[in-house]
């Protein structure tokens, strides 16, 4: 049960971290300081070398590890944030 959900779980917070890090590193993003716009890289950068962990351990595991759910809630808080910036960019773009 716990391979069933947490696999594509971990597998849709890879992708969107990895959305968000061609987002960050492609664009300078206006309403971000430099300062906000690196923060928020390093803090995606690092949740997506922690799932790639978890993804590895799951799998050396046989779908025996899990995941804190405190952990899984701060990468579900970062995907939002990015998600917001999102669509912020793509509302002033639109402008």
């Amino acid at each position: 049960m716990l391979k069933t959900v947490l696999e594509p779980l971990l597998e849709d917070f890879q992708y969107w971290f990895t959305r968000s890090r061609t987002l960050l590193e492609s664009q300078a993003i206006a309403f971000l300081t430099e300062e906000q716009q690196a923060d928020l890289l390093q803090r995606v950068n690092y949740a997506y070398q922690e799932v790639l962990t978890a993804q590895a351990l799951l799998k050396a595991t046989n779908g025996q590890a899990g995941v804190d759910t405190p952990i899984l809630m701060t990468w579900h808080q970062l995907v939002s944030e990015c998600w917001q910036v999102s669509m912020r960019l793509r509302s002033e773009k639109s402008r």
